[in-house]
């Protein structure tokens, strides 16, 4: 069920205010998570988008409410910013459940994952993080914790080393990653449910940002609800950053409401264009088309051209722009489509990718 503009009536006073509290605490001390966190849905009938998913795991918890049991490990995939966390902490929420978080770069050893499972209670949902990122024995002994809820501690080292098995109590994993080729087949396999995130339409992000403007307490026009979801790259977690920064311009420089023309004049302000590329975004394009004259380039002279490490480009600016057709990865390196060479303004060669039908990656 869509998230409607009416639900914030039904929330219970003891949740309002507890919300509110929460909103304020956080602008007073400018602390962004405790905002991000409070503006989070709080059950799987107040998510906006992600039908599918959404659907899927209902049916998931409602069999194992009715059955009385913990519910398969689930398996979220997709980009950062659509709710995986979310998602996570709705899962514990919808099973009445406590929920315990980690992350997998946190798990180095496989002594660390025992002390976590050996804290398990039964039927809590333990949340794990860029789960492809935990060690390969840490990895080896999940394996045994998901399939037949058991670990085996060893004790001492060489000829004389111990295994003590210890029995653990029926919980649910989620694990959440943004790259699930990494993940072992092995891993993959035991989790019971896989849902993969996809990115939000414009549509859906409206909604998240009047939803989120509602519980801000921010003065909102439909006009400009629609010209920030418009450049929020189809992520809900920049949604509410840039209405945010928006909000602070009004504050600032305006009578507080967030109308079309504030929220251009605000989001050009910092440097976010009118499809959603920012000053790394654009950097990288002008770049490419401007010294290399449309490529191809390798990714780290291109990362040398615009300063930034070469991590930086090919995870946050890349997959975005190749995603819009921007960029065009082929295997002599990155090159510039026509619709970069337009976005900048400039004259694309006759041979640029998306005018020559013959172009293949």
């Amino acid at each position: 069920m869509p998230f409607h503009e009416e639900e914030s009536d039904q929330l219970s006073a003891l949740e309002s205010a507890h919300l509110d509290s929460r909103l304020t605490a956080a602008d007073a001390d400018g602390d962004e998570r405790v905002v991000e966190a409070a503006l989070r849905p709080k059950s799987l009938d107040e998510v906006v988008g992600q039908a599918r998913v959404r659907a899927q795991l209902g049916l998931v918890l409602e069999a194992a409410r009715q059955r009385g049991r913990a519910p398969d490990h689930v398996l979220l995939s997709g980009p950062p910013g659509l709710g995986k966390t979310t998602l996570a902490m709705i899962i514990a929420a919808e099973l009445s459940a406590p929920l315990r978080l980690t992350s997998g770069p946190a798990i180095t050893h496989a002594g660390d994952l025992a002390s976590i499972l050996s804290g398990l209670n039964e039927g809590d949902v333990l949340f794990v993080d860029e789960i492809h990122r935990m060690s390969r024995p840490a990895e080896e002994m999940l394996y045994l914790a998901m399939e037949d809820f058991r670990v085996d501690v060893v004790i001492g080292k060489g000829p004389g080393a111990t295994a003590i098995p210890l029995e653990l109590p029926p919980f649910t994993i989620v694990g959440a990653t943004t790259r699930a080729g990494l993940l072992p087949g092995p891993l993959r396999d035991r989790f019971g449910f896989t849902g993969h995130l996809e990115f939000y339409e414009t549509g859906e992000l409206e909604l998240i940002v009047r939803r989120s403007a509602g519980l801000l307490g921010v003065p909102l026009t439909d006009e400009g609800a629609a010209e920030i979801a418009s450049r929020s790259r189809g992520t809900p977690r920049i949604a509410n950053r840039l209405l945010r920064r928006v909000r602070d311009y009004a504050q600032v420089r305006a009578d507080g409401t967030v109308t079309l023309e504030l929220a251009r004049r605000a989001l050009d302000l910092y440097e976010v264009d009118a499809l959603g590329l920012d000053r790394l975004d654009r950097a990288v394009l002008d770049a490419l088309c401007r010294r290399f004259g449309g490529g191809p380039v390798g990714v780290a002279t291109l990362a040398v051209a615009v300063g930034e490490e070469r991590e930086t480009v090919e995870e946050v600016a890349e997959p975005f722009l190749v995603r819009n057709g921007f960029l065009a990865r082929t295997p002599r390196g990155r090159v510039a489509t026509s619709a970069a060479w337009a976005h900048l303004g400039l004259s694309a060669p006759a041979s640029t990718p998306g005018q020559d039908p013959l172009f293949q990656e």
